[in-house]
């Protein structure tokens, strides 16, 4: 069954995303005002160690009250290249600058209601730089050793979803 979007009009929109609505046609003929966010593609990066350990931000996000675990991520720049805008991220929010960044995965988090695409990388080196630029996004950046992943997202502490498939994912190539 395919839904058809017949037109959208913005009814906001900021330098970071646009909520549009759009009148779909639904399989039945129904028409159908739908609610929708336009957003740019978000990259996000992280680093193995020669520890097996992960870098991770623990962070509160104020919209859901929660803290937990996040991979370093933001959105892509206009005209930026994705694995750049992952490594400029991570660098940005942890004080790390990646090595080589190898593409994890590619996942649409919310695809019911926003069209972000979020690109995952990993590398197995990184370059500490100094003091994060961007420290206030996080309480605090951690080494977390990788074979405690699937129990951090079990019992809820890795709440965001792109952030847990990556991570994973990750758990499961590095230990396949």
């Amino acid at each position: 069954m395919q839904w058809t979007n017949l037109n959208e009009r913005t009814v906001y929109e900021n330098r970071w995303f646009r909520v549009n609505l759009a009148d779909v046609v639904l399989p039945d003929g129904r028409h159908l005002d739908h609610f929708l966010i336009r957003l740019r593609a978000v990259a996000a990066a992280t680093v193995v160690n020669e520890a097996d350990e992960v870098l991770l931000l623990w962070r509160h996000r104020f919209i859901t009250d929660s803290w937990g675990w996040e991979l370093a991520a933001g959105v892509v720049e206009d005209g930026e290249d994705v694995a750049a805008a992952a490594a400029r991220e991570m660098e940005e929010e942890t004080g790390w600058r990646p090595g080589p960044l190898r593409p994890l995965m590619t996942v649409e988090p919310a695809n019911g209601l926003v069209d972000a695409r979020h690109h995952l990388f990993w590398s197995g080196e990184a370059t500490y730089t100094g003091h994060p630029a961007h420290a206030f996004e996080s309480t605090r950046r951690a080494w977390v050793p990788l074979a405690r992943v699937p129990d951090l997202v079990a019992r809820g502490e890795v709440p965001a979803a792109n952030t847990a498939a990556g991570l994973l994912l990750l758990h499961h190539l590095r230990r396949g």
